[in-house]
């Protein structure tokens, strides 16, 4: 699914995350050298990249630089079914991963685990490719350098764009979690049972800590 970020008209503080730095570090890899990309950094940090739209292997954006406007489009590898299911199988493997990707935050054993099975998730600068409707014959152009660190911005602020870049994006992932969690026998009603079940254990499980507490209390004033 398709999601477009609006133009970012001041720049972070810093990029403060480890995988941000991880995203930043494959830019400066992609760069020819220095000199694409220190007016690459001047675009991004004076707001001249447009909406960023994000989509499955897919960065899509305009730059402006004085009377002029370029498109530039970024190319990233997206994970094959088998490895995405790995991914899923990765996340859900520990609780409280969800939550934590949920809040803004990448577990870094989540990655290195990743990474075990074969998940390649943060890229490296050869997987970056770009192409913009500059004269400029360097791939990628100052443009693409400024696009691609303004996606950085982004992927510190929400490790689940980097999620969606690899092809899984955050409805896909929390879908494929919630079907990996019923048992595909299981119908929409049999599944609303079994969630209902589970509310009326933790209900259970909760009212009697609760008597539990009642009743050290009372034996302790007696």
């Amino acid at each position: 699914m398709r999601i477009t970020y609006t133009r970012r008209t001041r720049p972070p503080p810093g990029v403060r995350s480890w995988w941000g730095k991880a995203w930043q570090r494959a830019v400066e890899e992609a760069a020819f050298s220095d000199a694409e990309l220190r007016p690459g950094r001047a675009h991004a940090r004076r707001g001249d990249v447009g909406g960023i739209s994000v989509d499955a292997g897919s960065l899509l954006a305009a730059v402006r630089e004085g009377e002029d406007a370029w498109t530039v489009e970024v190319a990233v590898p997206v994970l094959e079914p088998a490895m995405r299911r790995a991914l899923v199988e990765v996340v859900a493997a520990e609780s409280g991963r969800v939550a934590e990707l949920l809040a803004g935050n990448l577990p870094h054993d989540l990655v290195e685990h990743a990474e075990e099975v074969g998940v390649e998730l943060l890229p490296y600068g050869g997987e970056l490719s770009a192409t913009c409707t500059c004269p400029h014959y360097l791939d990628p152009c100052a443009h693409a350098l400024a696009v691609l660190l303004q996606v950085g911005w982004l992927v510190d602020a929400d490790p689940l764009v980097l999620f969606a870049v690899r092809g899984l994006d955050r409805e896909a992932l929390l879908a494929e979690l919630h079907a990996r969690s019923v048992p595909e026998h299981t119908g929409p009603v049999v599944a609303e049972l079994a969630d209902d079940v589970e509310v009326v254990v933790d209900a259970a499980l909760r009212a009697r800590e609760l008597l539990a507490g009642f009743a050290a209390e009372r034996d302790r004033g007696a």
